[in-house]
């Protein structure tokens, strides 16, 4: 993933005596929560970077963990509830 990488590279610009490891293991807080568990349940540490972009592609794609799930328009248009809010009834 590009992500992984782009951070990889963002880490080690900015701390050049890091080590790789602790530049995973920063990465891997960024992800958070599930994917971070399930990311570090499938590397042993050490892990090289590839076996952990490995993983997280893995991780992504077979499961709902780490995406972000947004309604476009067209899912609010066949979500059976009105598009538009009734008229409110006018007083007389």
């Amino acid at each position: 993933m590009s992500w992984f990488l782009k951070q990889k590279d963002r880490l080690t610009a900015l701390h050049p005596d890091m080590s790789e490891t602790m530049v995973h293991k920063r990465i891997l807080r960024k992800c958070g929560g599930d994917l971070e568990h399930a990311i570090r349940s499938r590397c042993i540490e050490p892990c090289s970077t590839e076996d952990y972009i490995n993983a997280m592609e893995d991780i992504t794609t077979r499961t709902k963990i780490g995406r972000n799930w947004y309604k476009s328009p067209i899912d609010k248009k066949t979500s059976g509830k009105p598009i538009s809010k009734p008229n409110k009834p006018q007083a007389s």
